[in-house]
Parts: structure tokens; sequence; C-alpha cells
């Protein structure tokens, strides 16, 4: 039968991957993504056929492996990080519709949150939000909303997407919009190319992070009221030897 694998492959490391992601890809005739994800994981798969398409051009990508999938193969469409965190998981579902003979099933993968999180310490215990900053398909005035209402709720903020050159200065402007409710001194986590070549974690404080220069490479964490630094760590205490010492 005609089949999608929909698949996460984390930072695009082999050893990153899940074994679930590995085998689908073993199973499938080719292998379909974006041109830099299928790069990173050409090697780990020979013999395969890929196919690629360049950013902005999402649907075509989507179409394309449908189109694979109805001539009788099994597909895997690839997504850098999880399928369903910005990922193609749901355009895959939106266009399914049209193609009701093929397969879909969906294989998580290791998203930027969780893997900067392990790089920094601890961030994520607590409530967070996720929030993207590129405006590419959501109105910047509803980013700016969700940065300030997720601000003033004092969840742990994990922005996506924090500066691009069309968006020199959105960072410095979601923080000045988090310092309305947050001490500058926030405790503060940067993840620059997560699991590949180049990787950097550091720990510093909101007013740094205004003019950090991130790029579409970096995860930034901004830490709640009770975010602290432990050493090198980042860490959101969940409470549990505060209930102790009650």
């Amino acid at each position: 039968m005609s089949k999608i694998y929909v698949i996460g492959i984390g930072p695009g490391a082999y050893d990153q991957m899940t074994g679930k992601a590995i085998r689908a890809m073993n199973e499938s005739d080719a292998i379909i993504g974006y041109t830099v994800y299928v790069d990173l994981v050409k090697e780990y798969f020979p013999g395969k056929e890929f196919m690629t398409t360049p950013m902005k051009k999402e649907v075509d990508r989507c179409v394309l492996a449908f189109e694979e999938a109805k001539k009788g193969k099994t597909v895997s469409m690839i997504c850098s990080g999880d399928a369903g965190v910005y990922g193609m998981a749901g355009l895959i579902l939106e266009l399914s519709a049209q193609y009701p003979g093929v397969e879909i099933k969906m294989i998580p993968g290791v998203t930027a949150a969780c893997a900067g999180a392990a790089g920094l310490g601890a961030p994520l215990t607590h409530d967070f939000a996720v929030v993207s900053l590129s405006d590419r398909l959501t109105p910047i005035e509803m980013i700016w909303e969700r940065i300030e209402k997720a601000a003033q709720a004092d969840f742990v903020i994990c922005l996506y997407n924090p500066r691009s050159k069309g968006r020199p200065d959105y960072l410095k402007q979601a923080c000045e919009r988090i310092m309305k409710y947050r001490s500058p001194e926030t405790v503060c986590g940067v993840a620059s190319c997560i699991g590949r070549d180049g990787e950097e974690m550091k720990v510093i404080s909101l007013k740094e992070l205004a003019d950090y220069p991130a790029d579409m490479f970096t995860t930034v964490f901004i830490g709640k009221t009770s975010t602290v630094k432990i050493g090198k760590w980042m860490v959101t205490p969940r409470g549990y030897l505060q209930k102790k010492e009650k």
C-alpha cells in the first residue's frame, strides 16, 4: 500500500534520531525534504531516492510526497526536530483528503526545545510556552500578544527562529516586551547549532539576551521568575525541595 512516513529527524545526526525514524527511512523507497535536511541524512541511507524542494516550497514538497506515494512507493517526508512542531505533519494531513489511498504514519523526533534544554540543563521543568518569532505565516501583532501574555503568566518562554536578515531586531523587541514583567537579570539560555558542528550553549541574563547575535540556528530560553543558574546550568525548579521544606 502507498505510505508516507512523516518523520522528525531531530538535529539530523544518526545517533540523535529515534530507532523508529531510522527503521522508517530504511523501509522507504524515497526520502523527501527541505534541501538542508536531506543533506544531513543522505550518507546514512545509501541507495534511496532523494528529492528536495527549497525553503518556501512546503506545499510543493508535500504534494511531491503524495504523488510519489501514489506510485506505490513508501515515502519518508523528513523534518528537523519533530514533524509536528513547526514541521510538515499538519500540512500533510491538510492535503491528505485529496489522496485517500495513501496511508500516513507520524514518527516523532526530538525538537529543538527539548534538545536545547538538555544542553543548557533543565530550563523546562515547569510550565513553558514555545513561540516562533517568524512572521512569515503569523502576523507579528499576534506574536507580540502571545509573547506578552506568556511573560505576564510567568511561563518559561522558548523562542524558535529568533532572528533573521529580514527580522534583525525581533529578538530585542521580544526581550523588551518581556522585561515589562520580568527583571533584566532573569536567567536565560541560548542554544546554537544543537547537535551539529559548532554547537554552543550559553546561560546569560535577559538584558544580555536582547543584544545577543542569535540566528535561525539558535533556540532561545527565557526563564520564569524562579529560574536560576546553578553552576553552568540553567534550572527551573519544579518545587520538590520547597515542598519538602514545608
